[in-house]
């Protein structure tokens, strides 16, 4: 059953036409158009014009369904190169950074302060899948940098590097923490 009638004002909904119901079948509707023109449709391609004072045009049905058949696109934020590959994380393990006064300590004891101080971060950057780990260290004598190597070769899912010279020169070291999937 049709909810046209035969006279009834219609509009086409994916073009600029209108006119009137001239005949219903079972394949289609005819409409003759305002210029005269018969026309052929199916019915869920026509929309009844009421005869009250409110009219919906075309127009503001080609923009309805224009804003509901296209997506808006999301603006995403590409980081610049440079933060893309800056660390994540930074530790410094300058003796000056970890307590207030060294009085009283050996270089033993602060070496084991600064390692601890190292394997501690480490650990907590793998618990939180932190990727990057820069561990500044100085350039000094060279002692804390090794056993920060001796260190990170005891883990399997790491590799270690000298990190960039530009940013820390050569008392740095890198660290990639592998994740697992």
């Amino acid at each position: 059953m049709s909810v046209f009638e035969i006279g009834d004002r219609v509009e086409v909904l994916d073009d600029v036409i209108s006119g009137r119901v001239t005949a219903i079948s079972e394949t289609g509707i005819i409409i003759e158009t305002v210029d005269g023109f018969p026309m052929k449709y199916a019915s869920h391609e026509l929309v009844k014009i009421e005869p009250s004072g409110i009219k919906v045009t075309n127009y503001e049905v080609a923009q309805i369904k224009s804003e509901k058949e296209i997506p808006l696109k999301k603006r995403s934020i590409a980081p610049k190169p440079k933060e893309r590959n800056a660390p994540k994380m930074e530790v410094d393990l300058h003796i000056n950074q970890l307590i207030k006064s060294t009085k009283g300590m050996s270089n033993h004891e602060m070496l084991n302060l600064q390692l601890e101080t190292a394997k501690r971060q480490l650990l907590f950057a793998m618990r939180k899948k932190i990727q990057k780990v820069v561990f500044i260290h100085g350039v000094g004598e060279g002692i804390l940098k090794e056993e920060l190597k001796y260190l990170f070769k005891r883990y399997d899912n790491i590799k270690f590097y000298d990190a960039e010279y530009q940013k820390y020169g050569q008392g740095a070291t890198e660290v990639y923490i592998f994740q697992n999937p």
